[in-house]
């Protein structure tokens, strides 16, 4: 018999094992892919199912703390969403104003900073030409005085996004009463779609998911509450006028790790810049430096180590390609994520299998609860 030419010649090991493993990955990306093509096609829908499971999970342990004392757990959502919501919702309205009569004069500021900044570079040690610095911050000033109409208005650009926004919150606000209500109810109704023997490590998979979450939030609300105070409190004295906007806007950045409040960090030092000079500015760069290490080297390792235990390099890429994907959503969405799927693969890698027994049937049932989350 003659010999085959696969017989002279045969495969290496290494490369059968690299042709496995690459056509599994192929599956496992595209199956990645088409979650989320599917993801942003809905994502009028998805986005507010995702942050009512963060909006669930950071008022979860208030609900159980009520529900462990006495108070029937319906009663204890709407009181809990109401207080919280309402006082956030009275916080973000002053901020609105405080940013709208301040804008005007931010804008005046800018043009001065760079009419000065003109002058320099023409009569300073560079000495250029006239021609050469008369665009020289045009853009922003253009910027500034086509959008101060509208922000002095407080009107929004279409009545569509309007629309969407207001579509989106009362979307929001009506999963988070069910989540917070019976949330454990309606997962181990969806964890019937699994097969019955991996039914139980499915459920306990995404109890301790939701786990992280609220663990998650809860740290997350606080570190942004730290760096909101240190950096508001820096900016107010030091006279900048817009200093509680930008502590919002630096609470509100805190809420993707890392790269947020860095980013909104800079901005304030920026607007600092702008409206009190660089002796101001150099003053709110070292508060911001200060914030973050407070924040990087004490209380992201002492709230989030045990709870979350991501490395930070695994939270800038998450954050990153949430961002390419997704925009700002996507980096606010991208850690919370990657928190829940690296807390669930370790629950699936060794949990029990048996089947929860918290659904009769497939009927969803209403019962609430049991408090847990308040430890």
């Amino acid at each position: 018999m003659t010999e085959s030419f696969a017989d002279k010649h045969p495969v290496p090991r290494g490369v059968r094992a690299a042709a496995a493993w690459s056509w599994r990955l192929l599956v496992i990306g595209a199956f990645i892919a088409v979650l989320f093509i599917g993801f942003w096609h809905f994502r009028e829908v998805m986005v507010p199912v995702a942050i009512a499971v963060l909006g669930a999970a950071g008022l979860v342990p208030l609900v159980d703390f009520l529900n462990r004392h006495g108070v029937p757990r319906s009663l204890a959502v709407v009181a809990s969403m109401i207080t919280v919501l309402g006082t956030v919702g009275v916080i973000l309205a002053y901020v609105g104003k405080e940013f709208v009569n301040g804008f005007p004069q931010l804008t005046d500021q800018v043009k001065a900073t760079v009419n000065s900044l003109k002058d320099w570079l023409i009569n300073g040690p560079i000495g250029l030409q006239q021609k050469q610095v008369d665009h020289v911050g045009k853009d922003v000033i253009d910027f500034l005085e086509k959008n101060q109409q509208k922000v002095a208005g407080g009107a929004l650009s279409t009545a569509s996004t309007a629309t969407e926004i207001v579509t989106g919150a009362f979307l929001t606000l009506f999963l988070m009463i069910f989540f917070l209500y019976g949330g454990g109810q309606i997962w181990a109704f969806l964890t019937k779609l699994v097969p019955a023997n991996y039914r139980q490590r499915a459920y306990e998979a995404g109890h301790a998911g939701f786990g992280t979450l609220v663990g998650y939030v809860r740290a997350t609300v606080i570190v942004a509450l730290v760096d909101a105070l240190g950096i508001g409190i820096g900016l107010k004295l030091l006279g900048v006028n817009l200093a509680l906007p930008l502590a919002s806007l630096v609470f509100f950045g805190a809420f993707i790790p890392i790269v947020g409040a860095l980013v909104t960090g800079g901005v304030a030092v920026l607007v600092t810049l702008v409206t009190n000079g660089w002796v101001a500015a150099l003053i709110a760069l070292a508060i911001v430096v200060a914030v973050m290490q407070l924040e990087s080297h004490v209380l992201q390792p002492f709230l989030m180590g045990r709870t979350v235990r991501l490395h930070p390099v695994a939270v800038v890429l998450a954050i990153a390609a949430g961002i390419v994907l997704g925009s700002i959503i996507g980096g606010l969405l991208a850690v919370p994520l990657i928190a829940f799927l690296n807390t669930a693969i370790r629950e699936l890698n060794g949990s029990a299998a048996d089947a929860p027994e918290t659904t009769d049937g497939l009927v969803l049932t209403a019962d609430p609860d049991p408090p847990t989350w308040d430890k």
